[in-house]
């Protein structure tokens, strides 16, 4: 019996876009949903009680960074992770897969798992799917992954399709490790960009069978168009009463065109990496608080918007506080940046309800086309 209980709530007439109800022993999601990351158990700059302000449903953090720092024994002792880090909603915890992966040279993949080096400390550590599990046991996460093996973008087609065989291979070993029945294991569908790879792991996991179904190794570098060429062919293939979950993206853009692809849930570093990095979304597209042209604009960061930051702080502000260094910028920035995130995607649940999520999907683009206040701003 699974440990998550996933229902579809309504279709979009014209999309594949679909509004559902993902219920988790820590509280219920509603899809489709952006998580935000907490690689080390935190959200970069936000507190948990932040979080939940701008409605953030779950987040992730990542097996592999916890392993290292501070130990999933530690975190174990402590009463697992949504004691250890005061988060009482559902959380997702990735294998750590792509991070061995991005690793590169520190690390060695064979059949029985990953030899690699830390990134702290230079020790050497071993990493097998058996592994990953009790790590991922040990945190106490509501959805785990299966540890999956992510080739590199571009690759050759018999590297690639190595890889992928492995990866169904490492997921079979995962599902017959796990022990604890109140966590939903996710297998990740590989493949590379091969459509027919994608296809064959697809439907290998899919016998196999998960509580849902990953996508990982994209935004690894391909262009978009090709990114969206593999996800529309997975969708079809992957069942019609699981999560589904592109692991790693994206852009705004790339998250509207998942959900209009029939995907659930979304996982990426980039509006609080940004956000660090003085890039703020909006409505009309991405703005560079960086920008001389903000140095006196009492303007708020995006005038639709109704998030704190919006309500109460002018981009003159922020700029400031970003040119000065001060540590209150990666703080409100952060703030935005997940608050548009979310809402985008509230906007796409209520629009699917309403049955017009092809008109939201076709005014988001003619907003960012268009622009807006402040254009010479944006970038």
């Amino acid at each position: 019996m699974s440990a998550i209980d996933f229902s579809i709530e309504k279709k979009d007439g014209s999309s594949r876009a679909r509004l559902g109800s993902l219920k988790t022993p820590h509280g219920s999601i509603a899809t489709p949903i952006f998580m935000p990351v907490g690689t080390q158990a935190t959200v970069k700059a936000m507190t948990p009680e932040e979080l939940r302000e701008i409605n953030t449903q779950i987040i992730l953090a990542n097996t592999y960074h916890l392993y290292i720092r501070p130990g999933h024994e530690l975190v174990e002792r402590l009463g697992g992770i949504h004691s250890f880090m005061n988060w009482r909603g559902p959380i997702l915890t990735d294998s750590g897969g792509f991070q061995v992966f991005s690793l590169g040279e520190l690390r060695k993949i064979k059949e029985e798992g990953v030899t690699f080096q830390s990134h702290v400390d230079g020790s050497y550590h071993f990493i097998s799917p058996e592994i990953s599990i009790a790590i991922q046991e040990a945190l106490g996460a509501d959805i785990i992954m299966c540890f999956d093996d992510c080739p590199p973008y571009p690759a050759e087609r018999e590297h690639v399709s190595k890889s992928m065989e492995m990866t169904t291979r490492w997921a079979r070993r995962c599902k017959e490790a796990k022990k604890r029945d109140d966590q939903a294991l996710f297998g990740i569908v590989q493949g590379g960009m091969y459509r027919d790879l994608r296809e064959r792991s697809a439907l290998d996991l899919c016998e196999t069978g998960f509580d849902g179904y990953a996508l990982g190794g994209l935004s690894v570098g391909e262009e978009s168009e090709l990114m969206y060429e593999v996800m529309d062919s997975c969708s079809a293939l992957l069942p019609e009463d699981k999560p589904r979950y592109v692991m790693g993206i994206g852009t705004p853009e790339d998250l509207i065109e998942a959900v209009y692809l029939g995907y659930d849930m979304f996982d990426c570093v980039m509006p609080t990496r940004n956000a660090r990095n003085g890039m703020l979304f909006t409505s009309f597209g991405r703005l560079n608080i960086r920008n001389a042209c903000h140095a006196e604009d009492p303007a708020p960061i995006d005038p639709d918007c109704g998030c704190y930051v919006c309500r109460n702080y002018s981009r003159a502000y922020l700029r400031h506080l970003f040119k000065a260094g001060e540590i209150l910028a990666s703080r409100l920035n952060t703030y935005h940046n997940l608050h548009y995130y979310l809402s985008l995607m509230e906007g796409a649940r209520k629009s699917i309800e309403e049955g017009r999520f092809s008109q939201y999907r076709q005014e988001f683009y003619q907003r960012r086309n268009g622009l807006g206040p402040g254009a010479g701003g944006f970038s």
